[in-house]
């Protein structure tokens, strides 16, 4: 049981999008928009675009023309994000234009980026080896523009009302998340520490910030979905967890349809160079 095979994936980024947008940590846009100066338009390269969320988030928070480039590895997702780019102005109205680029991101240079103007990722870094971190941070580093990465997991979750089952779920989760996957040993919610450590060890400032999702009643969609796919790769990770899973599902699963669930999902937002 994971979130892929619940919902498609491209379904999936929809359906978390506005908790995304809602989460992200506006002061830090604020702080780097000054350094967006230049020749016009401005170029962002945003890394792992998925269906587009963050371009869309971030474009109408940036003023002047705009160009974006998007890359991925799926190309259907790319056709989505140009798409739902369509007709998204600046905050001051000025036009938008899209690139995508599909291939693998972790290979990208600062050669790749040294147009940009800002270097954007969203819901990326966990997805990362420590190794590909490494190299990322290299190309926006000697690229010489500020980095944002937004909405990395840290695995930290709180569930009101509480249940004695939470914690053995999360731990399994986390587990899962830094798990060795075609020989690539996945940094899963340490990534974002990694990543504002290499920045920092090539004296790039940094600044985070906490951007939790807060899903309440009126998401009680989007975390009956995120739950299924936390619970769905704990049990993967630990399958004695299946058992005692069935009943602790159908209790939060009841409680999120009923109204009564809150969850705190706890994310990281980070700035580099801004």
């Amino acid at each position: 049981m994971t979130v892929e095979e619940t919902l498609p994936f491209a379904d999936w980024l929809r359906l978390r999008e506005p908790a995304d947008a809602s989460a992200r940590a506006e002061d830090l846009v604020d702080a780097v928009r000054p350094r967006l100066t230049g020749a016009a338009p401005i170029i962002v390269h945003d890394l792992g675009s998925g269906t587009g969320s963050m371009s869309r988030w971030l474009a109408t928070r940036l003023p002047g023309p705009q160009h974006w480039v998007l890359y991925d590895r799926d190309p259907d997702l790319l056709a989505r994000a140009a798409e739902g780019m369509a007709g998204v102005a600046a905050a001051d109205g000025a036009q938008v234009t899209v690139d995508t680029r599909c291939g693998d991101l972790t290979r990208l240079t600062a050669a790749d980026l040294a147009d940009g103007a800002l270097v954007t990722a969203s819901a990326l870094l966990d997805m990362l080896t420590t190794e590909e971190v490494e190299r990322v941070v290299d190309a926006c580093v000697g690229a010489g523009c500020p980095t944002l990465f937004a909405v990395s997991v840290t695995g930290r979750v709180r569930f009101t009302p509480a249940d004695p089952l939470d914690a053995a779920v999360q731990d399994a989760f986390n587990d899962h998340q830094r798990r060795t996957v075609d020989g690539r040993r996945l940094l899963g919610p340490d990534a974002v520490t990694a990543t504002a450590a290499a920045f920092t060890r090539r004296g790039v400032d940094v600044r985070e910030r906490l951007t939790p999702w807060r899903l309440g009643p009126e998401q009680a969609g989007l975390a009956a979905e995120w739950f299924r796919g936390w619970l769905g790769a704990a049990c993967e990770q630990r399958p004695e967890l299946a058992d005692p899973a069935r009943s602790y599902a159908e209790r939060r699963l009841a409680d999120a349809a009923a109204g009564r669930l809150a969850v705190l999902v706890e994310h990281r937002d980070l700035l580099a160079g801004g």
